[in-house]
């Protein structure tokens, strides 16, 4: 067994888990776009809505059911990724798991003022240039800077 830091580091022989993530987006009257991001539950982060893969369910529509549980908006995904980025998710038991996450565009139809982790988080609509500059990972921050409706 080695030093409690050794297993705080991620196992880089350890496989990527995949989780789908919604990149939830609305055109205001005057035709800018506008995107969400929400905060982590722990770190209170700006992220946007992702999960596990959700069984007998699209990545796309897994995608749309986290941004329907975490950030209360409703839409239509995407079929198509917008991209990957990755990160280090911290478990219970304090291992890092790699996490590749592909993102799906979801354009909002509904925002609904009560949702199942309306609690737990905040919400913030901005344009895609803040967005990108309030997110922590780089190829996240990359694909809001890049978005275009």
């Amino acid at each position: 067994m080695g030093k409690k830091s050794d297993r705080l580091r991620p196992e880089p022989d350890r496989e990527p888990r995949t989780q789908y993530a919604a990149l939830p987006w609305r055109k205001r009257d005057d035709g800018a776009v506008e995107m969400l991001l929400i905060t982590s539950r722990e770190s209170r982060r700006w992220v946007i809505p992702k999960g596990w893969p959700m069984k007998d369910r699209t990545p796309e529509d897994a995608a749309a059911t986290e941004a329907y549980e975490e950030a209360g908006v409703v839409g239509k995904p995407g079929r198509k990724s917008l991209g990957v980025f990755h990160y280090d998710k911290r478990l219970r038991s304090g291992r890092l798991q790699h996490v590749r996450v592909m993102v799906y565009p979801l354009e909002v139809r509904e925002a609904r003022d009560i949702w199942p982790e309306m609690t737990e988080r905040d919400r913030l609509w901005s344009s895609p240039a803040e967005a990108a500059s309030l997110v922590d990972e780089p190829e996240l921050r990359t694909l809001l800077a890049k978005f275009k409706s």
